[in-house]
């Protein structure tokens, strides 16, 4: 979308909210996929690498929550909260313009 756009319509935040939603959500699958795949592993040297493969994504998950709740974008500990805020996104969402 056009940045004069994006800015005039307010959706750029949404559309940074989106990303940081997205890359948490791709965190959150690495993390279990290389849990899964460590429990898996043929040989100790493999499974050394998937654990600190594991440790990364997770050190990435918390950098990723942390950027968010930072940003007021995610509230993993007031379950009430979250909703809230998660339907005010879908709202503001069906509302958006048709550009």
């Amino acid at each position: 979308m056009n940045t004069i756009i994006e800015h005039l319509t307010g959706m750029h935040t949404i559309t940074d909210q989106v990303i940081a939603m997205d890359f948490l959500n791709v965190a959150k699958s690495g993390v279990r996929n290389y849990a899964m795949a460590a429990t898996e592993a043929g040989t100790p040297e493999i499974k050394a690498v998937l654990i600190r493969q594991l440790d990364e994504a997770i050190d990435m998950h918390e950098s990723i929550v942390t950027y968010m709740i930072g940003r007021n974008w995610y509230h993993p500990w007031n379950l009430e909260e979250q909703y809230k805020f998660d339907l005010q996104s879908i709202e503001t969402a069906l509302n958006a313009p048709n550009l």
